[in-house]
């Protein structure tokens, strides 16, 4: 990896991050597990796995599972994910404040990444549906390869962009995200309006924790005053 001196990196997950996926991935859950004959797992339950790869989650959700009940499972999610995608009337919103940040940090210079667990289809949709095509200088998702809290995605994003790992600083809304980060020694701030509480994000030592863009955005402006060129 060669090392750009100037570059400052921001890494962003998307799901409870920057959009409020809640209802979608509830819906998809329920719909999945009762095409298989099961009773649908709680939110509680289900919030837990997101921020991981699909598979796995649903591993998670269901372990007594056979290989090919899984990939039932995992299918007809995918299916019944996309089938709510395709009405226009149906719309995962941005969280306040989360196109202005995105905004303002692209203004600024900085380099801006996305490490999500969805899948490439799903990146495609988000880059399409939000406008995000101009914003985002490399993406990175759970078919590329390992899947958080592996470090593979931040240390993709860190080679694609030239970013040094004291250059760089991951914002996530779960635990799979602080403790990806810690893998690849980087700087971690967890949000707490999406899937994981504030005692959860605690719990992986996440380096921040806030409650709001505003606060977000002031800690990110920071970590790029104070750390250190390459």
């Amino acid at each position: 990896m060669r090392l750009k001196p100037d570059v400052r990196l921001v890494v962003f997950d998307v799901d409870g991050t920057l959009v409020d996926s809640r209802r979608s991935i509830q819906a998809s859950s329920d719909a999945a597990f009762r095409h298989l004959g099961r009773t649908p797992p709680p939110y509680d339950a289900v919030r837990q796995t997101i921020g991981l790869s699909l598979a796995e989650g649903l591993g998670q959700l269901a372990p007594d599972l056979s290989a090919a009940e899984l990939e039932s499972l995992l299918g007809f999610y995918k299916s019944y994910f996309s089938e709510l995608h395709q009405d226009p009337a149906w719309r995962d919103p941005l969280y306040e404040g989360a196109a202005e940040l995105l905004d303002r940090l692209k203004a600024d210079g900085w380099k801006i990444a996305m490490a999500t667990g969805q899948s490439r289809r799903g990146v495609e949709r988000a880059l399409r549906v939000h406008a995000w095509a101009d914003i985002f200088d490399s993406t990175h998702c759970a078919d590329d390869g390992p899947g958080k809290p592996h470090p593979s995605m931040l240390l993709e994003a860190m080679r694609a962009l030239g970013a040094a790992a004291d250059r760089t600083i991951m914002i996530g809304d779960t635990a799979h995200d602080i403790r990806m980060a810690r893998a690849a020694q980087v700087r971690s701030v967890g949000v707490t309006w999406g899937f994981h509480t504030r005692e959860e994000i605690e719990d992986a030592v996440a380096d921040d924790i806030c409650d709001s863009f505003a606060e977000l955005a002031q800690i990110v402006e920071k970590f790029g005053r104070n750390s250190p060129a390459a």
